[in-house]
């Protein structure tokens, strides 16, 4: 079993949270290695939860495991990116629409506070910090739908999700979609959220294409 940190926490957990959010704000590029000895190093861990969060990280779907060879960070592909687009079309319109019909004040409260720290974030210029809220504020809004179902599935694409907000340059766009998208919630405004939430996640698609293009040029 792998030791607790200082705080309690597994060392697998934390190695597992650092890789993933070192992926998904963009600071170990796609096609980078994940060398065991490296990470352990750098993390001042051994190399076993370092293993155990490459899986973890393999499961989630942003790190390639090659057999007798280092494991990768995953590069997406233009198909990669259409093919979560049309998954995600569906289950996140439901989210939405089950979060307008059923939060509570609290939960309310809870996507607001999101919110206001995601636009907090943009107008500071911390780009991490405003992706990061972007995708909690879609996990909040998962919580609040109320269907366990619905966030056992969209777990599955969690990580890929915040990938997705990882290639967001116009900040402050994404953060005044997100505020409209609050307002019909609060609004219980279903049939506003039926036509804004395809056009915001047909936002997020094309911005990853672009990211994806540009690095493609760039090759």
């Amino acid at each position: 079993m792998t030791g607790a940190g200082a705080t309690g926490e597994l060392e697998s957990v934390r190695v597992t949270r650092v890789l993933r959010d070192d992926i998904v704000l963009g600071r170990r590029v796609p096609g980078s290695r994940l060398v065991e000895r490296d990470i352990a190093a750098e993390l001042n861990v051994s190399r076993l939860p370092v293993r155990e969060a490459i899986r973890t990280l393999v499961a989630e779907g942003v790190v390639i495991a090659r057999p007798r060879s280092w494991a990768v960070v995953r590069e997406f592909t233009h198909r990669d990116i259409r093919d979560f687009a049309e998954v995600r079309e569906s289950m996140e319109t439901l989210i939405f629409v089950f979060a307008a019909e059923r939060h509570d004040e609290t939960g309310l409260a809870r996507l607001r506070e999101v919110y206001e720290r995601e636009r907090a974030a943009a107008q500071a210029g911390d780009a991490d910090g405003a992706r990061s809220a972007a995708g909690e504020f879609h996990e909040v809004a998962a919580k609040l739908a109320g269907n366990e179902m619905l966030c056992e599935l969209i777990d599955v694409f969690a990580t890929r999700l915040r990938w997705l907000f990882g290639q967001h340059d116009d900040l402050l766009a994404m953060a005044e979609e997100h505020r409209v998208i609050f307002e019909a919630i609060a609004a219980r405004d279903t049939e506003a959220l039926r036509r804004i939430v395809p056009e915001h996640l047909a936002t997020g698609q094309a911005a990853a294409e672009l990211r994806l293009a540009s690095s493609d040029i760039a090759i």
